[in-house]
């Protein structure tokens, strides 16, 4: 549609040209001064294909008849289309050629053709209107989108590798978590084989326990080469469990603290569940009170533990906040590692932007 309105308007101010109005008048037949201006028309309408036919009517119509709005359009998508200075300056060349000819065609016609287009301060003052400031035109809008399009690029990049940051850290952290467990669980069999080394009745025993031990000692040793150089730094030195929903009230208290008013509510019979489902359960709260600080402030936040059979529930909702706060640069990401903590052990998690102003961050965690 914008194609069609381009060619009307081309034939429309071609015809005002070819009358006087807009240019220099013509004396030819009203059909003939019809028909060029239509050719120049149709040939502006098929521009979003291809612009050449379009230069090629407003060179003719130019050098012929001062016909400038064809040659106008077809330097504004020279100047949009051509890449290469080269290109862009051959089309120039070729403007002057047409420049050349219109002079030639008007000194040999006299009178107002003559004046427009011989006289070198007119036909200078032409050829800039008609033929250099489009092309630059359309050379700056052409850079100007490859600007907006190469930052548009740029911020999709930065989204998607942080996303892949959020998520290593996220498997980071539990491979941290997995270290901790594991090496505890497994010094717990390399001490009960080393007593029931010592403890042992017969000989066959004493060699099974200390072979147990002996593999459970080379496990350690390879876990903590793997995973060991993930651990987090530790200023005391010592080895923290990972945190579980024992943990939950300090960490509310700590929201509390800072000026967050914060609601406990649990809903089921309490039970003991995974550890794993647990330290989840955890993250996912911590999160969604990190986002409630970054982006809420002083919001009240309503934080609900349901267990359901064989599933663990966690809800945080917060309310609008009552002062708008400012977007803090990365804030956010930490949801969608934590999306790839909850995913990893089968569940499900749920954000979503609610009509009142507030927030829920919403998981379903097998248990």
């Amino acid at each position: 549609m914008r194609f069609v309105l381009l060619g009307g308007g081309v034939f429309a101010l071609s015809l005002l040209v070819l009358h006087g109005q807009a240019g220099v008048p013509s004396s030819l037949p009203a059909p003939v001064l019809v028909a060029v201006a239509a050719a120049a028309g149709l040939a502006a309408s098929w521009a979003r294909r291809s612009w050449w036919p379009l230069a090629a009517v407003g060179a003719v119509a130019y050098a012929w008849l001062v016909v400038w709005p064809p040659l106008l359009v077809a330097s504004y998508y020279a100047g949009l289309t051509l890449e290469r200075g080269r290109d862009l300056a051959a089309y120039l060349g070729g403007c002057v050629a047409v420049c050349g000819a219109a002079t030639l065609v008007g000194a040999w016609q006299g009178g107002a053709r003559e004046m427009a287009t011989s006289v070198a301060g007119n036909a200078l003052l032409l050829a800039l209107a008609v033929m250099v400031l489009p092309a630059a035109l359309g050379a700056w809008v052409r850079a100007r989108r490859e600007v907006v399009r190469t930052a548009r690029e740029r911020v999709e990049n930065e989204q998607v590798m942080r996303a892949e940051q959020a998520r290593a850290q996220e498997r980071a952290r539990i491979a941290r978590e997995m270290h901790d467990v594991v090496a505890h669980r497994v010094s717990l069999i390399v001490l009960h084989a080393g007593a029931l080394e010592m403890r042992a009745a017969d000989d066959e025993t004493a060699e099974t326990a200390a072979m147990i031990g002996g593999i459970g000692r080379e496990a350690l040793a390879n876990l903590r080469d793997v995973l060991g150089v993930l651990r987090a730094p530790r200023q005391d030195g010592e080895l923290r469990p990972p945190p579980t929903l024992g943990d939950l009230d300090r960490l509310l208290d700590q929201s509390r603290a800072l000026g967050i008013a914060v609601t406990r509510h649990d809903e089921g019979e309490a039970r003991a569940v995974e550890p794993a489902a647990e330290r989840t359960a955890y993250r996912v709260v911590q999160e969604a009170l990190t986002n409630v600080h970054k982006h809420a402030g002083d919001a009240v936040t309503d934080v609900r533990i349901r267990y359901g059979p064989g599933e663990l529930e966690v809800e945080v909702r917060n309310q609008a906040p009552r002062a708008p706060r400012a977007e803090l640069p990365g804030a956010g990401w930490g949801l969608v590692g934590l999306r790839e903590r909850v995913e990893l052990l089968g569940g499900t998690l749920r954000t979503s932007q609610e009509d009142s102003g507030g927030f829920l961050v919403s998981a379903r965690i097998p248990a």
